[in-house]
This record gives C-alpha cells, sequence and structure tokens, in this order.
C-alpha cells in the first residue's frame, strides 16, 4: 500500500515536471517574440513550478525512507518541508513578476502583444487547470501535503494566465482601436499576476509550517479512532487517545483499560490486537504507541459498579 502510494505520487511529481517544463518554454519563447511582459511573467511563474514540482519530487522520495536511529518516526515530514520550498519559491516568483510589471510601466509600452500570445495563454489556461486537478485530487487521496501545495500552484498559474489573457487582449483591443493607452494593460496584468503569486504563496507558507509541527488531530477527527478502539474485545475502556500529525501520516499514543486480573501477556496481546486494527482499518496510520492501564471500577469511565469478575478478557 505505502508502496503504492509513492509511486502514484511520484508519477504525480514527474507529470508536473514534464508539464510545465513545455509551459515555461513555450510561453517564454512567444512571449520574448511577441513582446508579451504578461506572457514573460506567466511562463516565469512556469518555470518556477518546474523547481516546485522537483522540489515535492524529492521531498516524496526522502519520506519513504524507512526509520532510522536519527529518525525513529520515519522521514514523513520530508513531504510538508518541501511544500515550505515550494511555498517560498512562488513568494520569490511573486515579487520578481512584480518588479519586472512595474519597471515596464514606467519606461513605456510602444507597441501590443503579437496574435500568437493570445494563443499560447489560452492553451496554457487549459493545461494548467487539467494539472491542478489531476495533482490535487491525487493529492487529497494520497494524503500528500507537497502535491497538494504543488497543485495549487497550479491553480495560481491558471489565475495569472487569465490575468494575462485579460493584459494581453486588451492591448490587442486598443492596437485595433488606435488607443495606445489599452497597451499598458500587458504590463498592468503582469503587476496583478505577482498579486496573485504573492496571496498564494504566503498562504502555502502558512499551511505548511503547520503541517510541519506536531499538530494533534481535533476531537471529531479522531472519534472514529477512539470508537474503533472501544470495540476491540478485552478495551474495558479508553483512557486518553491523541491522534498526531507526522507529514503524510498519523502517529497515535493510546491509554487503554482493562481487566486488571488477566495477567500481563494478556493485556499485552490486547494492545497488540489494538495495534494492529488500528494500523490495518486506517491506512494512514503508521504507528501506534499504546500504554495499558488496570481499570479502576471506582472511576467513572462505564460501569462503575461492575464486578472485578465481570470484566471482559481476552479469552471472553
Amino acid at each position: 500500500m505505502a508502496e503504492d502510494r509513492f509511486k502514484k505520487a511520484e508519477f504525480g511529481a514527474w507529470i508536473g515536471i514534464v508539464g510545465n517544463i513545455a509551459l515555461a518554454l513555450m510561453k517564454g519563447l512567444i512571449g520574448y517574440a511577441s513582446s508579451s511582459k504578461a506572457l514573460m511573467a506567466d511562463a516565469l511563474h512556469s518555470a518556477s513550478d518546474v523547481a516546485g514540482s522537483v522540489a515535492v519530487l524529492i521531498g516524496i522520495r526522502a519520506s519513504k525512507l524507512p526509520p532510522d536511529t536519527d529518525h525513529p518516526y520515519g522521514h514523513g515530514k520530508a513531504e510538508p518541508i518541501a511544500s515550505i520550498v515550494v511555498s517560498v519559491l512562488l513568494l520569490v516568483v511573486g515579487i520578481e513578476i512584480g518588479v519586472s510589471s512595474v519597471k515596464a510601466i514606467h519606461h513605456g509600452v510602444d507597441a501590443p502583444p503579437g496574435k500568437i500570445a493570445f494563443i499560447a495563454i489560452f492553451i496554457s489556461i487549459i493545461v494548467k487547470e487539467a494539472m491542478f486537478r489531476y495533482k490535487y485530487r491525487l493529492g487529497r487521496k494520497l494524503s500528500s501535503q507537497a502535491l497538494i501545495a504543488n497543485a495549487w500552484e497550479h491553480r495560481s498559474d491558471v489565475y495569472s494566465s487569465i490575468a494575462a489573457f485579460v493584459g494581453v487582449g486588451g492591448a490587442m483591443l486598443g492596437n485595433y482601436l488606435g488607443n495606445t493607452y489599452l497597451y499598458y494593460l500587458d504590463p498592468i496584468a503582469g503587476l496583478f499576476v505577482s498579486v496573485l503569486v504573492l496571496k498564494m504563496g504566503y498562504r502555502l507558507v502558512m499551511e505548511s509550517i503547520h503541517s510541519t509541527m506536531d499538530h494533534v488531530l481535533h476531537e471529531e477527527d479522531a472519534a472514529e479512532l477512539l470508537e474503533t478502539v472501544q470495540r476491540i474485545k478485552g478495551v474495558i475502556a479508553v483512557d486518553d487517545l491523541r491522534a498526531r500529525e507526522h507529514g503524510h501520516y498519523v502517529i497515535v499514543d493510546i491509554k487503554i483499560s482493562v481487566n486488571p486480573k488477566i495477567s500481563v501477556q494478556e493485556g499485552h496481546d490486547i494492545a497488540k490486537i489494538v495495534k494492529q486494527t488500528l494500523m490495518k482499518r486506517f491506512i494512514h496510520v503508521s504507528d501506534v504507541f499504546i500504554h495499558v492501564n488496570p481499570y479502576d471500577p471506582g472511576y467513572p469511565y462505564k460501569h462503575g459498579e461492575t464486578e472485578a469478575d465481570d470484566y471482559p478478557t481476552l479469552l471472553h
């Protein structure tokens, strides 16, 4: 199951790398040939997506490594760290696009972009939206924060391409109407793209930082885990359950109460069943740490009046 997950995640990352290289080259060459600042900015955005997809691929491969002495809980946080790299790249590119557009507006625009720029942007919008939908669904399916972050990069590129589409189209309309002021719509669109990129980059940075920390699942998110443990034969009560996110997977810390009259071996066997059940039923649970307590009838977990002999054991 885990191996299949990594193969699908790697394939998704490679789709992003190949697609973005093709789009960056197409938009860069056509943008340069047609003198479109908006299309050049859009090409730069796609080029940043290439670096982002490479960072995601590195993070996915690192998270695949097994636990070792220095990383006893595995390398799952490599993916959210990779998504931080992606987010920072977005911020840097957003600033670059903004500076370039302001310079173009300041120095003036003498002519509108060529018609081919309009066609290139239209193709870019279709391709980037398709890549977003594919990667976002794959990221949600595989619980990969890095893939989801990279998918949102594609969506931000769709927005930037739409802005470039309006800018280039407006500038071409200005040429048709003989209004040179409309030529400025092209660099203005580039400036608008930079704002979109910066906004998206900031949001992803904050989400990625949140994911790298030991975040405990909310009560409603851990409810299914709790209900599963409570149904296991031999478990009288669940004293405490904490599920914390560790990259794309979850580590569960749990305290259970069992019949105080059973043997240590029986208590150990119950704990083993709890661990196996959780890891088999929930594929995102990578490890379970269990503390076994003797059930205290004076503490109101279930039935305070139950006699000790009535406690369930592993055997009945």
